[in-house]
């Protein structure tokens, strides 16, 4: 045992880690879509806290490759409103079960890849960037899944722009998040080690995506994670509702 976890399923996470990552790094946002339903279907008591831990560092690591491209003026919007966002995610911690939990994160994973296969595209302008905000803060609080939101209004915007904007966006709101919740006394310090345990893999998986962004088409590899995604949130939910 490892923290309390079985080498198997730390195997699991770690993998999970690292594809996340290498997804991340190619198209913005990917570590929370596919390691939260895992770590909640292996580790539920590990949630949101792991997650929210890896997402602060991962976009560091991407803003290490590109920093150019912010697009500041959004982020004047949405960052703010992600403050009293937070505040409604550590409510919903404090309020509802692991399972409770579960099935608010595969909804949302479900509910982000539907929307971002069907292309919905929004207006980037202060009423969406400040709404995107809000909802941000309380799902990425509560699931640690917080970038749909914002990814969906800038999925139209260059790829750069949209990797930069988010790595910011993630720092700024999994920092927001950590300290809503240490606030409330629903962080645990293992919770940290672990995050500290499988960053290697964090590592990896962006020096990966390095490595495919040169030979995949980022398109093709993302319809490839928006069904892994739906497939993990559909076996959680049937979890979490008849376990």
């Amino acid at each position: 045992m490892v923290l309390g976890l079985a080498p198997s399923v730390l195997a699991v996470l770690a993998v999970t880690v690292l594809v996340g990552a290498a997804v991340q790094g190619l198209v913005g946002l990917g570590i929370g879509l596919v390691a939260a339903p895992v770590t909640t279907l292996l580790a539920p008591e590990l949630m949101p806290g792991l997650l929210l831990w890896l997402a602060a560092v991962m976009p560091l690591v991407t803003l290490v490759r590109e920093h150019d491209a912010i697009d500041w003026r959004g982020l004047g919007w949405s960052v703010p409103a992600r403050v009293p966002g937070t505040v409604v995610g550590v409510a919903l911690v404090a309020w509802f079960s692991e399972r409770e939990l579960g099935v608010a994160v595969g909804l949302m994973v479900l509910v982000a890849v539907v929307l971002t296969v069907k292309t919905v595209r929004l207006p980037v302008n202060r009423t969406t960037l400040i709404s995107a905000g809000l909802v941000s803060g309380a799902t990425g609080t509560a699931t640690s899944i917080g970038g749909p939101p914002l990814a969906l209004l800038y999925q139209h915007r260059d790829p750069r722009q949209v990797r930069c904007t988010l790595a910011v966006y993630f720092v700024l709101g999994a920092a927001l998040s950590l300290i809503g919740l240490g606030v409330a006394g629903t962080l645990e310090s293992r919770e940290l080690l672990l995050a500290l345990i499988l960053m290697p893999c964090l590592v990896a998986g962006f020096v990966i995506s390095g490595v495919l962004a040169r030979r995949v088409d980022p398109t093709h590899l993302r319809y490839g994670v928006l069904a892994i995604c739906g497939l993990s949130a559909v076996v959680l939910l049937v979890r979490s509702l008849t376990g």
